[in-house]
């Protein structure tokens, strides 16, 4: 055989082996697409209709109630309490109705912002209205729990200093200064850029876009939860002293035991329902900063394709933006629509089935 012969035998066999190796490779890259729009697909729209259906419904109930309270003349004494709570529904209220429906209308134009966007206007509103709406309801948080531990800890100072005037300027003061921050990309301090998968905008934590205005977001957020927390707290023990200090057989014993009881279920609820949804994404935010690779390889749709090694962790990234907009359904009950149902309807139907159990172990 000739050296040319050799040459067109070796030569075949080469492309043989290549063509063997795009039908095996071919196929996987298509399992990977098809499982990468499986993953992007598996949320519908039902999803955040609902989560502004059910946010609507309850923070208009707790506005309703609180305004409600407020005009009562025997609420005076807790007319700050209930302005802030006013305040925090209305403020989850508008934050839902600003962003929820950009959302279902991204969703019903099959995840396709550009389309939705083109001039990426609504995107730097949506991160706007992200920013300020997510600041606030911590803030308000926070200042809910100092005006609780002022009243129980130091009673004679918040009976003559904490008048309404002085809570309608710190909430007034709480709004301004979410919607300052927020304003800071608007004016080339970071940047308002879309997030995976294509469905909402939030401050970029990319190198070139100024990464330490999430970083700060993420900082004054675990602050306000350190605050709330260590009031909350704070209270808490506050009552326990108060009520073991009483005599163990007066009738003012037993009114502060359970006065006790149901501050400290609503407490820990708030607490629980506080670091259960924030604590997540400010912590990623605040990782981002140190190490922020995994997230920069995120892709900014989920129409292009992206390793499956990079999928979880953007995956991780919706599910805590998801968690903090739980939070604006949670506000009402945790804070004043469980209180007023749940406590009380809990004891009344635990001290029936006990009767009832009673009667039936008599028989």
């Amino acid at each position: 055989m000739t050296f040319r012969g050799l040459w067109e035998v070796r030569l075949n066999s080469t492309q043989s082996a290549m063509a063997l190796r795009s039908a095996v490779a071919g196929p996987e890259k298509g399992n990977g697409t098809e499982t990468l729009a499986k993953e992007c697909g598996s949320v519908s729209v039902a999803f955040p209709l609902a989560m502004m259906i059910t946010g609507m419904v309850g923070n208009g109930l707790a506005m309703l109630l609180a305004y409600r309270a407020y005009q009562k003349k025997e609420n005076q004494r807790k007319r700050p309490f209930l302005l802030c709570i006013g305040s925090l529904a209305l403020t989850d209220l508008a934050g839902q109705l600003l962003t929820s429906p950009v959302v279902i209308t991204v969703y019903l134009a099959n995840r396709k912002w550009q389309a939705v966007d083109p001039s990426h206007g609504l995107c730097a509103f949506f991160g706007l209205a992200m920013t300020v709406f997510g600041l606030c309801p911590l803030f308000i948080a926070s200042a809910m729990a100092v005006e609780r531990a002022l009243a129980i800890r130091a009673p004679h100072w918040y009976t003559s200093h904490m008048k309404t005037r002085l809570t309608k300027t710190v909430l007034l003061g709480v709004w301004l200064t979410s919607f300052a921050f927020a304003l800071l990309p608007i004016v080339g301090i970071g940047k308002y850029t879309l997030q995976w998968p294509g469905t909402w905008c939030f401050i970029s934590t990319k190198d070139h876009d100024n990464p330490w205005v999430g970083s700060a977001f993420a900082f004054l957020g675990l602050l306000s939860l350190a605050v709330t927390v260590a009031c909350n707290m704070a209270t808490i023990i506050a009552l326990v002293c108060r009520c073991w200090s009483k005599s163990s057989t007066s009738r003012s014993r037993r009114q502060w035991g359970r006065i006790t009881m149901e501050t400290f279920i609503q407490l820990l609820g708030i607490m629980c329902v506080l670091l259960a949804c924030w604590s997540p994404l400010l912590v990623t935010m605040l990782k981002v900063t140190f190490n922020p690779n995994p997230m920069n390889q995120c892709r900014e749709s989920c129409n292009q394709t992206q390793s499956t090694e990079q999928q979880p962790e953007c995956n991780f990234s919706l599910t805590n933006i998801r968690l903090a907009s739980l939070n604006q359904i949670l506000d009402p009950w945790v804070y004043l629509l469980l209180r007023k149902i749940f406590l009380q309807k809990f004891c009344q139907v635990a001290h029936a089935i006990s009767c009832r159990s009673q009667d039936r172990w008599k028989g």
